[in-house]
């Protein structure tokens, strides 16, 4: 391979069994990564790899089912990239869960649930990844937040706590980490028509022609995005186009933060 941007580098993404994250994965695969792909649905992880391969039967990937969650899991996920493909230079922390509870019900099993999840899950990963991306020389850490992370809606409160608190660890990691040669970088995707959102539509009766119409004005562009839209700005963060980045969070939300 030539000229491609992750050329020779090796990449783990969490959450990479459908939308964001298996977009991304795609995009790393056709700019000559290795990719280790987890997620904890197992059989959608099954079948987006088989989907990969076929698509891509030079790429080299693989998967590892796992729930973010689990600090041994991360280790074990961390070791076995490393020993498939030798080493670790990209890792994106894509995983998430969601909770739709009011912040005048929630319990605090519900808050501990999507803590685990979407802080401790990260910073397994980040813990267990780190050593190898330090010897990386070009190592990249990019979190996946969320645009509401920065701007207010109701009925979402868990996770949009988790979300803005990625942001703070985001730029702590990247001071801690900036002598070791690790820049460490957010997004913030917006309304992004992934298949977790068509299922639950489906679920509620809508069809997608419906559930495009409603997100029409949450975005200066007025619509969704696609998973490959998001990918995209992760692939420039992950690559060594964005060199001298580091502490940033980049808005992906079509303008929604300024609305």
């Amino acid at each position: 391979m030539g000229n491609y941007r992750l050329e020779g580098r090796v990449a783990l993404i969490t959450g990479s069994g459908a939308g964001i994250g298996a977009a991304t994965a795609q995009c790393f695969i056709r700019e000559g990564a290795a990719v280790m792909l987890v997620d904890a649905n197992e059989r959608g992880l099954e079948l987006t790899v088989e989907s990969l391969r076929t698509a891509f039967p030079e790429s080299r990937l693989a998967g590892f089912a796992a729930d973010v969650s689990d600090g041994i899991a991360a280790q074990q996920a961390i070791e076995s990239t490393v020993k498939q493909f030798g080493g670790l230079d990209i890792l994106v922390n894509n995983a998430a869960m969601r909770n739709y509870s009011a912040a005048a019900n929630v319990t605090p099993a519900e808050w501990q649930a999507m803590v685990n999840v979407n802080l401790v899950g990260m910073s397994n990963y980040c813990q267990a990844a780190l050593p190898h991306l330090r010897t990386s020389g070009q190592g990249s850490v990019v979190n996946v937040s969320s645009c509401y992370a920065v701007t207010g809606r109701k009925g979402m409160a868990l996770y949009d706590a988790t979300k803005a608190a990625q942001l703070s660890y985001t730029r702590t990691l990247a001071f801690e980490e900036a002598p070791h040669g690790v820049r460490v970088n957010a997004i913030c995707p917006g309304s992004t028509l992934t298949d977790f959102h068509v299922g639950r539509a489906q679920k509620a009766g809508k069809s997608v022609e419906q559930l495009r119409s409603e997100r029409k004005d949450t975005s200066l562009i007025g619509r969704w995005a696609t998973p490959e839209e998001i990918a995209k700005p992760i692939l420039w963060f992950a690559s060594s186009e964005a060199s001298f980045i580091t502490g940033t969070t980049l808005m992906v939300d079509g303008g929604l933060h300024i609305m």
